[in-house]
């Protein structure tokens, strides 16, 4: 529209004034690097406050079988409704259906196998949704592993 080239240097340092200003305690937002870009966001600890006062409802959470099956999605995309039910062992029509209504995830393209079955993976609705950048960031198997899962067989343990 205006034809303007501004240098990406110059774009950062406007971005990171715009941060450090709203990291003060007058403001009740924050700036928050989400999905590939930058939001407004209401700092935690006046959450509470503006949702009485905006009466918003928190967002709906997931069901259990909606999790499992976006996380089937999201670590092993693209992949086919075939590969998540064989996962989960259960049919997952319903859970994909949802997580498509939510933008959650979306259709990536069709598989080159028997039947040409579409194939899933996530959107950046739900980077935005958990706060991510990008899959990378997902936690690993190893973020799961309790510290006494940790020491190997016939380690002696410190009890």
């Amino acid at each position: 529209m205006f034809e303007v080239q501004v240098p990406f240097a110059d774009v950062e340092i406007g971005v990171q004034s715009v941060i450090d200003k709203y990291m003060s305690d007058e403001f009740s937002l924050e700036v928050v690097n989400t999905a590939g870009g930058y939001q407004f966001l209401t700092k935690p600890a006046y959450q509470a406050s503006i949702g009485i006062l905006l009466k918003q409802q928190s967002k709906r959470r997931l069901s259990t079988s909606a999790l499992e099956t976006l996380s089937i999605i999201a670590y092993k995309q693209p992949v086919t409704k075939g590969d998540m039910e064989s996962i989960r062992g259960v049919n997952c029509d319903y859970a994909v259906q949802k997580l498509l209504e939510k933008g959650l995830i979306e259709i990536k393209g069709k598989s080159e196998s028997i039947g040409r079955p579409l194939l899933y993976g996530t959107s950046e609705q739900f980077m935005e949704y958990f706060g991510i950048n990008g899959l990378g960031e997902l936690p690993t198997p190893q973020d799961f592993v309790s510290p006494a899962e940790e020491s190997s067989i016939g380690e002696e343990s410190d009890a």
